[in-house]
């Protein structure tokens, strides 16, 4: 019973990260945190990092901290809600940053529907430069009027 309990924290984190990254990139990163996003719409720098990696620099701090509750101050559901932000944010870095924006040369031929999919709804969303107007979505949940299946 322990194991699925484990399992259904996990999976609940997970999921909730879908919602945290919704929230953060439309109210946190297009808001008052826009000086550290807008270089992830408009690149203004050579380096390969942008100052929009300190927000994966913060949740790996988040999930760092529930690895120590867990570890240090015996709090249980610590272990899999640190394994679960670190998954969603593994996911979101393969997803994100890998196959949409090519920062890493991996999955250039992914080429199927939903392949396609999150490529178009991600690029409807950088056609605007600007902190407002943009459509904000998470990593998994992306609209179905992006999806054309042939």
């Amino acid at each position: 019973m322990t194991i699925l309990l484990w399992i259904l924290v996990f999976l609940s984190t997970y999921a909730f990260m879908e919602f945290m990254a919704w929230f953060t990139h439309k109210y946190i990163m297009h808001g008052f945190l826009w000086s550290l996003h807008k270089d992830h719409h408009h690149k203004d720098h050579d380096s390969w990092f942008e100052r929009n990696d300190a927000f994966f620099i913060f949740y790996a701090i988040v999930s760092i901290g529930f690895f120590c509750a867990w570890q240090y101050g015996g709090f249980w559901p610590g272990l899999p809600i640190g394994l679960g932000i670190f998954a969603y944010g593994l996911s979101y870095f393969i997803v994100h940053d890998i196959f949409i924006h090519q920062r890493f040369k991996l999955f250039r031929n992914a080429n199927n529907w939903y392949a396609k999919g999150v490529r178009r709804a991600h690029k409807m969303h950088h056609k605007h430069l600007g902190k407002s107007d943009g459509e904000c979505f998470g990593m998994l949940f992306v609209p179905f009027k992006y999806f054309k299946r042939k």
